[in-house]
C-alpha cells in the first residue's frame, strides 16, 4: 500500500461551532473598538463644550470683543467634569482693555487645581469657580504705557531692553550692549527676575525746546505693594547714532517724567508680581496667586 502526504485539502476543517465562535470574537473586538472611539469622541466633545463655556465666561470677565483661547489639559476629561475638579487649564487673550487707559493688553494664565462644578459652569455662576494656583503674565505694549502718567508726557515713547550694568554704569559715548543668551541660558525658558533694565526714549518739551531723551531705568517688581515701578537712573540727549549726557540740573527736572508705577490690582489677573521682562516695544509682568475666584480675575 502506497501512502501519500497529507495536503491542506485533507486536513479537517473547523467545525461550525468554532467558526461561529471566531465570528463572535471578531464582532466583540470590533464593537469594543467602536465603543472606545465613541467614548473618546464623547470625551473630546465634552471637553470642547467646557472650553467653550469657560471661554465665554472669561470673555465676559475680561470685557473682550472675542472669546479667548482656552485649553483643558488631562485625559479623560469626563472624569474631571463629573467631579468638578480640573488639574490644569490654560487661558490666553489679546487686546484686553484695562481701566479705560490700556487698550491692547495680552494675558496668559495657567490655572491649576480648578474647582468648577458643571452645573455652575453651565449656569454662568463664576463665583463658584475657584483656582487653587494661578501663574500668569500680562504684556503691556509701549503704546499703552504712553497712556499712563507721567509717561503720557513723552511723545513717541519707545521701549527697549537694556542690561542692568549699562543702566547703572553706562557713560557718554559708550555703546549700549545688547543682552545676549549665554551657554547656560540659551534655549532655556526665561527666568523671572524681580528687576531688569530698560531704555525708554521719546520727545519731551523743556525750556521751549523739543528734546529727544533716552532714559535708562530699572523696572522693579514690588511684591509687598503689588506694584511694578520704573526707577530712572540717568538721561541722555540724542538719537540712536549719537548721544550726550544730560546736565545734572536738567536731569533733575526731567527725571520725574519717567518715574512711573503700575499697580497689578488695576490689571487682569489677581496676582502678586514676581518678575518683569522687557521686550522690544513691550513690558511683561509675571505673577502668581493662590485660592482665587474666577470672578475676580478682572478686578
Amino acid at each position: 500500500m502506497v501512502s501519500r502526504p497529507v495536503t491542506r485539502d485533507d486536513r479537517p476543517g473547523p467545525t461550525p461551532d468554532a467558526r461561529r465562535r471566531g465570528r463572535r470574537a471578531r464582532r466583540w473586538v470590533i464593537a469594543l473598538i467602536v465603543l472606545v472611539l465613541l467614548l473618546v469622541g464623547a470625551d473630546f466633545g465634552a471637553a470642547a463644550y467646557a472650553e467653550h463655556m469657560i471661554s465665554q465666561k472669561a470673555r465676559t470677565q475680561l470685557q473682550l470683543s472675542d472669546d479667548p483661547s482656552v485649553t483643558i489639559h488631562g485625559f479623560p476629561f469626563l472624569t474631571q467634569a463629573l467631579g468638578g475638579d480640573y488639574s490644569h487649564i490654560s487661558v490666553s487673550a489679546a487686546g484686553v482693555p484695562v481701566a479705560g487707559k490700556l487698550q491692547d493688553v495680552a494675558v496668559n494664565a495657567e490655572l491649576e487645581n480648578v474647582t468648577a462644578p458643571l452645573s455652575d459652569l453651565a449656569n454662568g455662576n463664576t463665583k463658584a469657580i475657584t483656582i487653587g494656583e494661578l501663574t500668569g503674565s500680562v504684556t503691556i505694549k509701549a503704546a499703552d504705557l504712553a497712556r499712563l502718567a507721567p509717561l503720557d508726557k513723552i511723545k513717541d515713547l519707545r521701549i527697549e531692553p537694556s542690561t542692568t550694568e549699562y543702566v547703572e554704569n553706562g557713560d557718554a559715548g559708550q555703546s549700549e550692549p545688547t543682552p545676549t543668551p549665554t551657554k547656560t541660558t540659551e534655549g532655556q525658558p526665561d527666568q523671572d527676575e524681580s528687576r531688569t533694565g530698560v531704555r525708554i526714549s521719546g520727545h519731551l518739551q523743556f525750556a521751549g525746546k523739543d528734546l529727544e531723551i533716552f532714559c535708562f531705568a530699572m523696572i522693579e517688581a514690588d511684591a509687598a505693594k503689588g506694584t511694578i515701578n520704573f526707577v530712572p537712573k540717568r538721561l541722555q540727549f540724542g538719537n540712536n547714532q549719537e548721544t550726550t549726557v544730560v546736565p545734572a540740573a536738567v536731569q533733575k527736572a526731567l527725571m520725574p517724567n519717567f518715574n512711573a508705577s503700575i499697580s497689578t490690582k488695576d490689571l487682569p489677573l489677581s496676582v502678586t508680581p514676581t518678575g518683569v521682562q522687557v521686550q522690544s516695544g513691550s513690558v511683561t509682568i509675571r505673577g502668581k496667586a493662590t485660592n482665587v475666584s474666577f470672578a475676580d480675575l478682572s478686578k
